[in-house]
C-alpha cells in the first residue's frame, strides 16, 4: 500500500512551489479578495476541469492538472481569509503569507489523515472525475453558506468545505502521479 501522508506531502510541496513563485510575481495581492471571491475562484477552476474533461476540447492549452494545483492553492487561500479578513491593501508580508499557508496546509493534511483513518481510503476507489464533482458539490455548499453569512445549523462550516476540497484535489493529483509513474 502506498503512504498516503507521504504522497500528500509530494503534491503539497508541489502546489507550495507555485505559491511560491506566483508570490515572486504578485506578493499576496490575494489579500483583497473577499472570501466568496475566493470560492468563485475555485469554481472555476473546477467548471474548467469538467468543461474539459466532458467536451475533450482544451483551446487554453494548460492542462486540468495545473487547475488541480490551483484549487489547493486557493482554497488554502481561502482559510487565510477566512482568518484574517480580506483588507484594502496588501497587508502582510510574503514571509507571513507562507507561514499561513504552512500552517493551513498542515492542519488540512491532519484532516485528511483523520478522515482517512476512518473511511478506510475510500478515494483510493474513486474514479478520478469523481474528486472534480466532490469540489463542486463543496463549493456549492459554500455558496449556500456564504449567502447566509456563514450561519449553519447543522452542517459543516466553510473552513471545512475548503479543507475538504483541497484534500480532494490533493487526490486526483496523487492519483495523475500515480497513473504518470506506470
Amino acid at each position: 500500500m502506498k503512504d498516503t501522508n507521504q504522497q500528500f506531502d509530494q503534491v503539497l510541496a508541489q502546489c507550495r512551489q507555485l505559491f511560491i513563485a506566483k508570490m515572486a510575481d504578485y506578493g499576496p495581492a490575494w489579500r483583497i479578495l473577499q472570501p466568496a471571491t475566493v470560492t468563485d475562484q475555485i469554481f472555476i477552476k473546477a467548471k474548467r476541469i469538467r468543461t474539459v474533461c466532458l467536451n475533450g476540447v482544451n483551446r487554453v492549452g494548460e492542462d486540468i492538472w495545473s487547475e488541480f494545483v490551483g484549487i489547493v492553492n486557493y482554497g488554502i487561500i481561502g482559510l487565510i481569509q477566512l482568518q484574517l479578513g480580506f483588507s484594502d491593501t496588501v497587508d502582510i508580508s510574503r514571509e507571513r503569507a507562507l507561514e499561513l499557508y504552512d500552517h493551513y496546509a498542515q492542519s488540512t493534511r491532519q484532516l485528511m489523515t483523520r478522515k482517512n483513518a476512518d473511511y478506510g481510503e475510500a478515494w483510493r476507489d474513486m474514479r478520478l472525475l469523481s474528486y472534480n464533482d466532490m469540489i463542486l458539490s463543496k463549493i456549492q455548499r459554500t455558496k449556500q453558506i456564504e449567502d447566509h453569512n456563514g450561519n449553519t445549523s447543522v452542517s459543516e462550516g466553510i473552513e471545512a468545505n475548503y479543507q475538504d476540497m483541497v484534500n480532494y484535489a490533493i487526490f486526483a493529483l496523487i492519483k495523475h502521479n500515480e497513473q504518470s509513474e506506470q
